[in-house]
């Protein structure tokens, strides 16, 4: 169940998300449910953002992949070292229907020179055409080329972590996860905004934020629905991360939610299991934003905060390496 109104702008949202959500809302932004992929798709890419910090290199690549060549765009910031750089394993968001290299270029620039390491940005398969575990796949076979290609890039594989906003967060918990059941590379870090780690839940952020004009819980169903079935009894600990046995032995994380997300609560309780479990975790709730606000550097102060914080405590991980 959802609530039926929207929240109180004035209550809930930062002055400059306010303002979107008034032109969306005037609009009559339709959620990407009601839309449809191909337009939802279209929306997506037609977004028009400044562009974000200066990279020393920007390099189009290739991973090797279990099903074809998978796409990567390697960033490297002006202070990254030559040699031996911290990198990040990067999934853009998108719900898994939606995102490319193009869409999130800015969010992967912000990134990239907020932690100081070089950021490898995925291009994974996306459902309809491609369902569950197509993009799973994607993702950990990047993990596995980036460490076989670590000199090439002049990145140290012992300083490789995973990271990703929204569907591309839960595609990095669940290439944690399956690194460390199938003693696969080493990960040193997560970094998660909002990760999308499970099918819509009834908590109370679900329905106090499902109507918001960033995220639907309808929407959430939809997507969730085209890549992984509409079966959940069939679902594992890899396509929705939540219902993992155990969350033992995986790498130091670091999540960011909104407080207006309605995710925020599923979110948290991943952190609050990953905390219990012995996993060195920093849980970061930001007011006055919803889902997707790392996506809107461009235009809002706390989202500017938001990657700056999170990425100078990546970058501090990285500078201090545990063994």
């Amino acid at each position: 169940m959802t609530s039926n109104t929207t929240p109180d702008a004035d209550t809930v949202w930062d002055a400059d998300v306010a303002a979107i959500v008034a032109r969306m809302t005037a609009a009559g932004a339709a959620a990407s449910w009601q839309r449809g992929v191909e337009k939802t798709r279209e929306m997506l890419e037609s977004i028009v953002r400044p562009p974000g910090p200066d990279m020393a290199a920007v390099v189009d690549a290739t991973a090797d992949g279990p099903h074809g060549p998978i796409p990567v765009r390697v960033y490297r910031p002006h202070h990254a070292p030559a040699d031996d750089a911290p990198a990040v394993v990067w999934y853009h968001g998108g719900g898994m229907i939606m995102g490319s290299l193009h869409s999130f270029d800015r969010l992967a620039r912000d990134m990239a020179d907020a932690t100081g390491a070089v950021l490898i940005n995925v291009d994974y398969r996306l459902a309809p055409e491609h369902r569950y575990p197509a993009g799973n796949d994607d993702a950990y076979a990047a993990l596995v080329w980036a460490h076989r290609v670590a000199g090439e890039l002049g990145v140290d594989p012992r300083r490789i972590g995973v990271g990703g906003d929204s569907a591309g967060g839960g595609l990095a918990a669940s290439t944690a996860l399956r690194s460390r059941n199938t003693n696969g590379p080493s990960i040193a870090q997560q970094i998660l905004f909002y990760p999308g780690l499970a099918r819509r839940e009834d908590t109370p952020s679900m329905r106090e934020f499902g109507d918001s004009v960033f995220l639907t819980a309808a929407d959430i169903d939809w997507m969730k629905n085209m890549y992984l079935g509409d079966d959940p009894a069939r679902d594992d600990e890899y396509g929705t991360p939540a219902i993992a046995a155990t969350l033992t032995g995986l790498p130091p994380a670091i999540i960011a939610v909104g407080h207006a997300d309605p995710l925020r609560d599923g979110v948290e309780a991943y952190g609050d299991r990953m905390r219990d479990a012995g996993v060195q975790v920093a849980q970061l709730r930001y007011p006055g934003v919803g889902h997707g606000f790392a996506m809107q550097t461009a235009s809002v102060a706390r989202a500017r905060l938001a990657v700056a914080e999170v990425g100078a405590l990546a970058a501090a991980r990285f500078a201090h390496p545990l063994s």
